[in-house]
């Protein structure tokens, strides 16, 4: 049974726990990996999200994700390659059972993939545009409160709010760039 999407207000914690997290993934895999970095909407400062802390994890090439997979599982993580079908370019571990546990989605993916570039985007345009992330904060609980537990419907209609920021996103960095 799939539980229902729950959008709660931006928790000072997060940032932290994602820190503590950080530092116990380096300590298992930290001599496989090329960086890490906190994504999704608990890593933009005042923007409600999921309780769930996604971590990316950049690795040089896709096949290392192999050897993260004992070490990761010290640290509870479980591998899930039942997602590789629909995004054969990440790997996906989950970790935690909520509400008892803190509830972590570890994604690993190339350091050059589009996925790595695009999350950073996104996550780096959301805080420094408040207004948009605030934006975002209210279509994520319009869409909750819209679709359930039906998650995969909730996903799919934040995709052209997403599109449109990444394409503004792209615009801004190439005029900060300047190659207009």
């Amino acid at each position: 049974m799939s539980r229902s999407v729950k959008i709660v207000d931006y928790d000072l914690q997060w940032p932290i726990v994602y820190e503590e997290e950080r530092h116990r993934i380096r300590e298992v895999v930290g001599d496989i990996i090329a960086g890490i970095e906190h994504i999704g909407s608990t890593s933009v400062p005042n923007l409600g999200a999921k309780p769930i802390i996604d971590i990316m994890v950049a690795i040089d090439k896709l096949e290392d994700a192999e050897k993260c997979i004992k070490p990761l599982q010290k640290l509870r993580y479980e591998y899930q390659p039942e997602h590789e079908a629909e995004m054969p370019g990440r790997r996906f571990f989950r970790k935690g059972n909520p509400p008892k546990e803190q509830h972590y989605h570890l994604h690993m993916v190339e350091l050059t993939s589009e996925f790595w570039q695009r999350h950073l985007l996104f996550r780096d345009y959301l805080r420094t545009h408040p207004e948009t992330a605030q934006e975002y904060h209210e279509l994520k609980k319009r869409l909750a409160d819209k679709y359930g537990a039906d998650r995969e419907s909730y996903t799919e209609a934040k995709t052209s709010f997403i599109e449109a920021v990444l394409e503004e996103a792209k615009a801004v960095r190439r005029v900060q760039s300047g190659a207009c």
